[in-house]
């Protein structure tokens, strides 16, 4: 998954769609999108080491002749190589990690997100976080109280089972149809009252470095 999808008209698609939302409905959404929820490098010195292992084990057992100092400047060298091609690589780091790992990544990014973007402090408590993490291919979606308090659990379960799905094949299309149909749940069961300020900003979020 490459980020340049994720351009500056995408994100001006992805605004005008949060902007529509928010007229049709009492909800204050934000979107963000992430290239990563975690540091990962630890993937990146576990995939250092084993390049590092595997010229380790070529340098001892190849017919050729070497140095001995060169053994060592050589297994450094490929561990350096190692952690910075992993640092570069989304499908190491993918590779590499377990499923549960970037799962927790993903909750505690988007749960750190949602008071650090000030979703949690709306005075009507309206907030909804869209949050996408790119590497991990995953999208949490978290609602403030009075959104939860005023949706049916089996229509919100749905659109959250939609979501996650979306999440998988981080696309901008993908990402618009899904907003679409949360838009459309949130007109129905929380439509516009013209009581609610606009809180949040409408731009999405992007953070892809």
């Amino acid at each position: 998954m490459t980020h340049s999808k994720f351009d500056e008209p995408a994100r001006e698609a992805l605004r005008d769609c949060v902007g529509e939302i928010e007229k049709s409905s009492d909800a204050e959404l934000v979107l963000i999108v992430r290239a990563r929820s975690g540091s990962y490098r630890h993937a990146d010195y576990l995939f250092g080491s084993i390049l590092a292992f595997a010229g380790l084990n070529f340098l001892l057992f190849s017919p050729v002749s070497f140095q001995v100092y060169w053994v060592a400047i050589d297994v450094a060298i490929l561990f350096g190589l190692g952690t910075l091609l992993s640092s570069r690589s989304n499908i190491i780091r993918h590779l590499l990690t377990s499923k549960r790992h970037r799962k927790e990544a993903v909750r505690t990014g988007a749960a750190a997100m949602f008071y650090e973007a000030g979703i949690a402090n709306t005075a009507a408590e309206m907030g909804v976080l869209v949050y996408l993490s790119l590497l991990e291919r995953r999208l949490e979606l978290i609602a403030d109280r009075g959104v939860l308090k005023g949706m049916p659990a089996l229509d919100w379960n749905r659109i959250l089972f939609e979501l996650h799905q979306a999440g998988q094949k981080p696309e901008p299309e993908t990402l618009l149809k899904g907003l679409r149909d949360l838009g459309d749940l949130l007109a129905q069961h929380l439509p516009a009252t013209g009581e609610n300020p606009n809180e949040l900003p409408d731009m999405p979020r992007f953070e892809l470095k």
